[in-house]
């Protein structure tokens, strides 16, 4: 089968013929159809210092996937040749404390699909049985691909209630921007994004938030006069990494304001806490999707209307990925999606 490999320690991958995975008593095989290219591609890509720790070549890349199933392992129970399914890119170990107290998302023990272990970019992939969410209800395959970071958001989004509240989602990334779509169909009374990018803000635009403001011409602040609010934000959701971003929304939350925090520094923050504690702000790190928990509540959200199709705005055949992983780190993008039928 072919496969997108990183075939050696440096920069690039290869599109590449490899054996096709084998299906153990647990697990399924899934033919599939579309891959979603993630940030942390993009790094094993151009492998730089954390793919360089992280990785150990030759690997299969990619873990955001849809695809059908066409052969299941004996001990499988309930999933069947022919489901439509998503992939559920964390492995784990199912013996830790908080796996057997059902916080699989906690597990001390997780691998990860295509960074730890053979990935999805890939004709065929398998993953245990419990890692394959079926669709029981229609859904496109280019959402249906980008399941895994639309999980992020939800994760993030409703990690504080916030019907009613007005939100604050710094970076208009595809998950903050999937974050934004999900706060407003939830019930937000506001919600403005912030980014650099007038591209990615125009999409929060499409996506019906009531501001997309350009914080390199502009300050959160000036949200409060154009929206007409007095007392800061209620909940905050940071997804883009940027020291600046957190120190900001630090200082734009109201008293007793709630922050969700996505987005992964390069390196260490320095944040007031004199405010965090005066304000007495609530900061909650966020990683991954609370299994599965989060994949109900995004294929509940998605049948109640919720629209996040503007979120993917490129898709390629997979023979042309250097294009695609070029298109995804230019950022004058959404989600880049990978055709892999044909």
């Amino acid at each position: 089968m072919q496969a997108l490999v990183k075939t050696a320690a440096g920069p690039g991958l290869e599109l590449v013929d490899v054996p096709e995975p084998e299906v153990g008593p647990g697990a399924v095989k899934v033919r599939v159809l579309r891959t979603g290219i993630c940030g942390t591609d993009l790094h094993i890509d151009a492998w730089d210092d954390w793919a360089a720790r992280a990785i150990r070549a030759p690997l299969v890349v990619g873990h955001e996937f849809v695809g059908r199933v066409v052969e299941v392992g004996a001990a499988v129970t309930k999933v069947r040749p022919g489901d439509l399914v998503s992939g559920e890119g964390h492995l784990v170990c199912g013996t830790c404390r908080n796996c057997r107290a059902g916080r699989r998302h906690l597990c001390v023990r997780t691998v990860g699909l295509g960074v730890h272990t053979d990935g999805a970019f890939a004709e065929y992939v398998v993953v245990p049985e419990q890692n394959a969410w079926v669709h029981s209800h229609p859904v496109d395959l280019d959402i249906a691909a980008v399941f895994d970071p639309f999980g992020n958001a939800v994760h993030t989004a409703l990690s504080f209630p916030v019907l009613g509240e007005d939100v604050l989602i710094t970076g208009a990334g595809p998950i903050g921007l999937m974050a934004a779509a999900v706060a407003k169909h939830a019930g937000a009374r506001h919600v403005v994004v912030t980014d650099v990018s007038e591209h990615r803000l125009e999409l929060a635009r499409k996506l019906g938030v009531d501001l997309a403001l350009d914080v390199s011409s502009g300050r959160v602040a000036d949200a409060f006069a154009a929206l007409g609010m007095s007392e800061g934000f209620d909940v905050g959701m940071e997804m883009s990494g940027q020291p600046s971003a957190l120190r900001e929304m630090i200082a734009s939350m109201t008293h007793g304001g709630r922050v969700a925090v996505l987005g992964l520094p390069a390196g260490e923050i320095a944040v007031d806490v004199a405010a965090v504690v005066q304000k007495m702000i609530t900061i909650k790190g966020v990683y991954g999707r609370e299994m599965f928990e989060t994949w109900y509540a995004m294929s509940v959200l998605l049948q109640g209307g919720l629209d996040i199709a503007p979120v993917v705005t490129h898709r390629f055949h997979h023979t042309g990925f250097a294009e695609a992983f070029a298109t995804a780190r230019a950022g004058r993008c959404g989600k880049v999606v990978l055709d892999w039928e044909g």
